[in-house]
């Protein structure tokens, strides 16, 4: 596709923040040799904007922080500053109901593997609505997902934009006709969904989501509820462990979380109805649970 067909395609007046300047969607550009682009060398977080409202902001930041931490990547700005670059890209985009992006990335040095030892971290933002009466819906009704094989890196804790592995598994699913897919590792256990945290509902009303100790990512979504469902008084118990793709298709319930998705119902698994294949009571609760907590 040539460069004005592609600019043609964005919607007008969208405003992107990247490296310091506020710049229409359709201009904006990072250098050649900037690494996010040449080794995938940087982090992300993704943001769900409800009625003007950023939901689980500070988890996102933590997380972030964390992730710059672990990959030795500097903030490229006060923690408080790119608070309030959120806010800008989501005021002159207009939007309320969307979804925000954000990326670091290490910045453009010469190509060489090692990291360079002047690196200037190099910060990118934008926003998009969102169908809200769509993803309402799909709540409303439940997801399919399937499963596959996790042939991820041994740090999936970071959130890194090397997602080749996320995108291929993701992409084979959509084949299939699911929505998501959850990775299985080598000891046949669910890690997580190539971009959300997965969880099931046993007949006796366990509700179980891998540790944190396996090689899965510290779901922001995931915590809110966690520590939402702690503070209810629930008598609800909660495991944090592995599970089987066995156990998930004998599951009575099951969904998933993410900061696209809040809780999301999972119907089927591998093409097998999960209980009477609609979203059931528990999952109810924990929607009405993270909803309230926002």
């Amino acid at each position: 596709m040539s460069e004005r067909r592609l600019r043609e395609r964005m919607p007008a007046g969208r405003i992107a923040y990247v490296g310091g300047h506020y710049v229409r969607h359709g201009d904006a550009q990072v250098h050649i040799e900037d690494r996010g682009l040449q080794f995938a060398d940087s982090v992300y977080e993704a943001f769900a904007l409800i009625e003007g409202h950023i939901l689980d902001e500070k988890g996102h930041l933590d997380r972030l922080e964390r992730s710059l931490r672990e990959l030795h990547m500097k903030m490229p700005l006060t923690r408080s500053a790119i608070a309030t670059v959120l806010r800008e890209t989501v005021r002159r985009n207009r939007v309320r109901d969307g979804f925000i992006y954000l990326q670091i990335t290490r910045g453009a040095a010469k190509r060489d593997h090692a990291i360079p030892a002047n690196a200037h971290s190099f910060l990118i933002v934008t926003v998009r609505p969102i169908d809200m009466a769509a993803l309402e819906k799909r709540r409303a009704e439940g997801v399919a997902i399937s499963t596959a094989p996790d042939i991820r890196w041994g740090r999936c804790d970071i959130k890194s934009t090397a997602l080749t592995a996320n995108i291929l598994a993701k992409t084979e699913a959509r084949a299939k006709g699911a929505y998501e897919v959850w990775l299985v590792d080598k000891d046949d256990l669910i890690t997580e969904g190539a971009s959300t945290s997965a969880w099931i509902v046993t007949k006796d009303e366990r509700i179980i989501t891998r540790d944190l100790h396996a090689n899965i990512l510290p779901g922001v979504t995931r915590a809110t509820l966690i520590h939402a469902l702690a503070k209810s008084g629930s008598n609800a118990t909660l495991e944090e462990r592995g599970f089987s793709v066995t156990e998930a298709h004998a599951a009575q319930e099951a969904f998933i979380t993410a900061a696209s998705a809040g809780v999301m119902p999972v119907v089927r698994i591998d093409g097998r109805a999960i209980g009477d294949g609609k979203p059931g009571p528990v999952t109810r609760r924990m929607q009405a649970l993270y909803s309230d907590a926002q």
